[in-house]
């Protein structure tokens, strides 16, 4: 992450110029979901036409034309307990209605089309005596089109209006945390023109993670990612990035703002 600031900063810096129609967003809570400056961005995207996002690169230093979009969700089902030796038929098993929801859950995944839903969490229940009278499922979906969005959503909605145990009630919060990022026309067009001012190929890429690429795409600003430096060790101590992508990716974004300042 610090690494895509310096890129960008340096690009600016590198205009030596009064710069124009060029504005710099930074923020805090990218890794976190931008629970918190995704209004902002959202707020802020109607008045840009280009966004470019500097998220590390690709291995072969690809840029990013399409993510995921992600939601994390929240299932509270409510029993009722009771004695599971003395008074067995007079519970209400919020654990076991959980069990229902979350293989019905799971069964939306549809790898072909790249969407998944993985409930990773589960609680409930007091004890081995107990019938559980409460549960709480944690889990999150991701999708590769608008259309799987809006079918996993409605097949969602169906499994927690539908009662599996009688008498168990169940209520879901959460919701979409970032929108689909899709591939369109206008990123590959503005991929050959900054070729064609760079003299540089450009290679592309799609990515399974987020990030607020997906918040300004989803808005219908033609957004390229990827472009900060390469590195691996993601979110590990280990972390590091590779000194000549900071410099590839520093002189392709110096030429191609500073063709555009040029040619105002």
């Amino acid at each position: 992450m610090k690494g895509g600031n310096l890129v960008a900063l340096q690009t600016l810096r590198n205009q030596n110029q009064q710069l124009y129609n060029i504005d710099m967003l930074l923020v805090s809570d990218e890794e976190t979901g931008s629970d918190d400056s995704k209004l902002l961005t959202k707020e802020l995207a109607k008045n840009y036409d280009e966004c470019f996002v500097f998220e590390a690169a690709g291995k072969n230093l690809e840029v990013v034309t399409a993510r995921k979009g992600v939601g994390t969700f929240f299932v509270d089902i409510k029993g009722k307990a009771s004695h599971s030796g003395v008074r067995y038929d007079e519970g209400i098993n919020a654990n076991l209605e959980a069990a229902y929801k979350l293989i019905k859950l799971q069964s939306l995944t549809n790898l072909d089309k790249g969407s998944t839903v993985n409930v990773g969490k589960i609680e409930g229940g007091i004890g081995a005596n107990t019938i559980s009278p409460k549960a709480h499922l944690t889990f999150e979906i991701r999708y590769e089109t608008y259309q799987e969005r809006d079918r996993i959503l409605n097949e969602i909605d169906n499994i927690i209006n539908t009662n599996y145990v009688e008498g168990t009630i169940s209520v879901l919060s959460g919701g979409i945390q970032r929108d689909v990022m899709q591939e369109n026309k206008a990123q590959f067009e503005l991929i050959k023109e900054i070729e064609k001012i760079t003299k540089q190929k450009i290679l592309t890429e799609k990515r399974g993670g987020v990030s607020d690429a997906n918040i300004i795409s989803s808005k219908g600003v033609t957004t390229l990612d990827g472009l900060g430096p390469f590195g691996d060790g993601d979110h590990t101590l280990k972390e590091r990035a590779l000194k000549s992508s900071f410099i590839q990716r520093i002189e392709l974004m110096t030429k191609y703002i500073k063709y555009h300042q040029n040619n105002l």
